[in-house]
């Protein structure tokens, strides 16, 4: 692999909190997405469970609490250079979450914190995440099934 850095994949969380037909989404403040709209996440430190890894970005960087419920999917994110380098590859693993309390106060890495409507989750509209749009429907579907269970 000449001129390509070695690269370990790196575990991360996002939490995907879908309330009354909103999700709630944060502007990043770093890179890979910095300036874009994505759901809260980050690293999972080590010793640190899914769970625990997804409630605790939550927190941090929206002062929501939740409950972890299912994994709605995994993401690879490949952060490459202007020449093609690969700099960061994150294995981001997708939780639904419950809303539990709370209200969306940016905080950690975070720009701004907010609900969106579903509907309002379009990419040529709203700077975002790779398939954020995708993600939320998905688990307003969750939801609506768990609410209906």
């Amino acid at each position: 692999m000449t001129g390509q850095a070695f690269s370990i994949p790196v575990p991360a969380v996002i939490a995907v909190v879908v309330r009354e037909g909103r999700t709630l989404l944060v502007r990043r403040a770093n890179p890979p997405d910095a300036g874009l709209w994505g759901f809260p996440g980050g690293r999972i430190e080590r010793g640190e469970t899914v769970t625990e890894a997804v409630l605790r970005e939550l927190a941090e960087e929206t002062s929501i609490q939740g409950e972890a419920l299912d994994v709605i999917t995994t993401l690879d994110i490949l952060d490459r250079s202007d020449e093609g380098v690969l700099r960061h590859h994150y294995i981001l693993i997708a939780v639904h979450c419950r809303w539990l309390s709370g209200e969306p106060v940016s905080g950690d890495d975070a720009l701004e914190a907010r609900w969106f409507s579903i509907d309002e989750l379009d990419p040529g509209r709203l700077p975002m995440s790779v398939d954020v749009d995708v993600i939320a429907r998905n688990a307003q579907r969750l939801a609506l099934q768990v609410r209906d269970s």
